[in-house]
């Protein structure tokens, strides 16, 4: 019989499942037997990889502007973007945030160019057109550009020899032994009976492989942890991988992070998107914020300098 459970995540950061069937792969994309034909937990194994990596990025909605077109008013956002990396050395051990990116955008609409007004912040705004009015694609820009940087981040941070396990999924296909760490389902990929294996997962096991040939990805499931009161899927995260990989590098890879990402598992009663996001991402998350400085400060720079502009 079903039961009912009430999420212990935040509502105010969604739900760790949200059911969306648009993003539904075809199923002849997906190969289940890729590892094995025998679907059972696999225990993951600690290969004592010494520097890892986690990158993320947030965004934050500065202001929305408008032109006064004699034409009709055209909608603009000003956005600020930050992108960087926890390293967590787990020789000494010690963890620190690096290789931190800012960036300021002022996204308009209907392909104007103006260039937006000089603005005392350091960084300051680049000015981007796009034909759209669409307020969504606005923002869409801005978090765009902060997938493509976390792309960027983690494609140099592997090639460096770091081990990087980056928040979200893959966008940048290239075969580096970068881990896509995605902690929501909004779809569930395998075919139904398989996804009683997923359920069936303990802490430090993970799901054979499969692939999404649709995105050129292996997957898998692992969990986190067991939460008191939750479902047979709160704590499952999923993985991903470049599928330019040879596969035993990717099983070697998945066999890490069943053993290593649930030693970052976040607690309860320190975060609301407990376990999922691992503690160095919220860490990360949080100093990324700070960077970004203070928003009401840059809202009030942002309409000084467009007073300064009009006067």
């Amino acid at each position: 019989m079903a039961r009912l459970f009430v999420e212990p995540w935040d509502p105010g950061y969604g739900s760790p499942m949200e059911a969306d069937a648009h993003l539904a792969p075809a199923e002849s994309s997906i190969d289940a037997n890729v590892e094995t034909a025998n679907w059972a937990p696999i225990d993951g194994v600690d290969d004592g990889i010494r520097d890892i990596a986690f990158v993320d990025g947030v965004r934050r909605i500065d202001a929305r502007v408008t032109i006064d077109d004699p034409s009709g008013p055209v909608p603009g956002i000003c956005g600020t973007l930050a992108v960087g990396a926890t390293h967590w050395n787990r020789e000494v051990p010690s963890s620190e945030v690096r290789d931190v990116r800012i960036e300021r955008m002022a996204v308009l609409g209907s392909g104007r160019a103006e260039i937006f007004p000089p603005v005392a912040l350091q960084p300051g705004y680049t000015t981007v057109a796009i034909a759209d009015t669409d307020p969504d694609h606005l923002i869409g820009e801005i978090h765009d550009r902060m997938r493509r940087l976390e792309g960027e981040t983690a494609t140099r941070l592997a090639a460096e020899g770091c081990f990087v396990v980056a928040d979200g999924p893959l966008h940048a296909l290239s075969a580096q032994t970068t881990v896509g760490y995605v902690k929501s389902h909004r779809v569930t990929y395998l075919p139904a009976e398989k996804n009683s294996v997923v359920a069936a997962l303990e802490p430090c096991q993970r799901t054979p492989l499969f692939t999404l040939s649709e995105y050129q990805r292996y997957s898998w499931y692992l969990r986190l942890a067991r939460i008191t009161g939750g479902h047979s899927w709160t704590g499952i995260v999923r993985c991903e991988a470049s599928g330019g990989l040879p596969l035993a590098q990717v099983r070697v890879i998945a066999d890490r992070t069943a053993a290593v990402l649930p030693l970052t598992a976040s607690a309860g009663h320190i975060d609301p998107r407990a376990p999922q996001n691992l503690v160095p991402i919220g860490a990360l998350e949080s100093e990324l914020r700070h960077q970004m400085g203070d928003p009401m400060l840059v809202n009030r720079a942002l309409r000084e300098a467009v007073m300064e502009e009009t006067a």
